[in-house]
């Protein structure tokens, strides 16, 4: 399959998206500027972490009205599988192709560190099969508070549209193990038609031996799946 990684100014885990797929998952993968128009007719698009434009504005606020944005929308409405990690979460939210937003942490600090999340749906190219697992990823934000409106928090989780949620190691979902207060626990959401999916930890930095955790691979290799059904 062939991966496109959209990189913005002040991406820093492009290349670590393109590490994984061609290192790990042996498969293609090229970065396309956000300058461009084209994505060069990939498979998947990864839209990763990072401090697009320094993150000044909002998060991910300027990133969305770049010119790739245009055809990341048209992959999107054609059904194409898009992930975005992080930077690349609230870039999506951003663009209208994700519902709710993300603001700052609860505790308005900086988080680094492994966090449980359970998958709380499968109906996703980057779930399928791993329902109720629970993985260990990697966090790296300030502003990965999601927040969505009472309306549309219902219709997210009535059409099971979160994706992941942040838990302990049993998988239980409660405040000590929500490290950024996400309403709902929700570390990741599915638009309604399932293929663009967002989520704030980082799979690429947990897809190999030589990080001590191969847990975000089973994410890669779910869109590998569904792409030779």
């Amino acid at each position: 399959m062939r991966f496109a990684v959209v990189s913005f100014p002040g991406s820093n885990c492009d290349d670590d998206c393109v590490r994984v797929v061609r290192e790990v998952l042996g498969e293609s993968a090229h970065k396309v500027w956000h300058g461009d128009d084209d994505l060069g007719a990939p498979d998947v698009v990864l839209l990763p972490g990072g401090f697009s434009y320094g993150d000044y504005l909002r998060c991910g606020a300027i990133a969305a009205g770049s010119p790739i944005m245009g055809a990341v929308r048209r992959f999107a409405a054609a059904g194409g599988p898009i992930l975005g990690i992080c930077n690349g979460f609230q870039i999506l939210t951003e663009a209208g192709l994700l519902p709710g937003a993300l603001h700052r942490n609860a505790g308005l600090s900086f988080i680094c560190r492994d966090q449980h999340v359970r998958v709380a749906s499968d109906a996703s190219p980057f779930t399928a099969g791993l329902s109720d697992r629970v993985l260990r990823l990697p966090i790296a934000h300030h502003d990965g508070n999601y927040h969505a409106d009472a309306e549309t928090l219902r219709r997210l989780e009535g059409e099971g549209q979160v994706v992941l949620r942040y838990c302990d190691a049993a998988g239980d979902s409660h405040d000590a193990a929500n490290p950024n207060g996400s309403v709902g626990h929700i570390a990741g959401v599915r638009n309604a038609a399932g293929n663009v999916v967002g989520m704030m930890p980082h799979p690429e930095r947990c897809a190999e031996p030589l990080l001590g955790n191969e847990d975000g691979r089973t994410l890669f290799e779910a869109v590998l799946r569904q792409g030779s059904v």
